[in-house]
């Protein structure tokens, strides 16, 4: 798979993806795929993934201290290498 990074979007912009993205329940990564995927299949035709929603009864199932400690031990992976974009 190729990774894209987009560069210039403005706050106002990047506000209306998080909010949508809370708003749907995805990843704001998983929303910008969707709104890309959207956007080009209406201009052409694209094979579309399947949706699967077996573990959708898994969804909410935390205790507000398992949330916790998955975001404190997810939160390595939002530290840039700034040696990688040089």
């Amino acid at each position: 798979m190729t990774t894209l990074s987009v560069r210039g979007i403005d706050e106002q912009t990047t506000q209306l993806l998080k909010q949508e993205a809370k708003r749907r329940g995805i990843s704001m990564n998983v929303l910008i795929l969707e709104l890309i995927r959207d956007g080009i299949s209406s201009r052409f035709e694209v094979i579309r993934r399947p949706t699967f929603n077996d573990l959708d009864h898994l969804a909410g199932t935390w205790t507000p201290e398992e949330a916790a400690e998955f975001i404190k031990t997810e939160q390595d992976f939002e530290k840039i290498n700034e040696e990688l974009w040089r």
